[in-house]
């Protein structure tokens, strides 16, 4: 059900009703009693998103998953070329105390 906004012609007093799409209009202002509340456009629910975030890869089928499992597996670096980088960064920052 939307939620619709109405305003007083008579007193200018504004508010929100929540109201099913078939049901009419409502006349009366609840502020001063008078049958001149009129339906406004408003600006309508918008849309939020909460959480850590909101991803195209979150929707993956599972065959999928465990393809990108198996290739991720398959191109990870070997123990060995990650040892010969650590290696060549403390070999850097020795020169630079030159």
């Amino acid at each position: 059900m939307p939620t619709y906004d109405y305003e007083c012609s008579q007193c200018g007093h504004k508010w929100e009703e929540f109201q099913s799409i078939t049901a009419k209009p409502l006349r009366k202002c609840p502020e001063c009693g008078k049958l001149k509340a009129k339906r406004v456009i408003g600006a309508g629910g918008g849309i939020i998103f909460k959480g850590t975030g909101f991803y195209q890869t979150d929707y993956r089928s599972s065959s999928y998953k465990k393809d990108a499992a198996a290739d991720s597996k398959a191109q990870s670096p070997s123990p060995d070329s990650k040892s010969s980088g650590d290696s060549g960064s403390s070999s850097k920052s020795g020169s630079s105390d030159s």
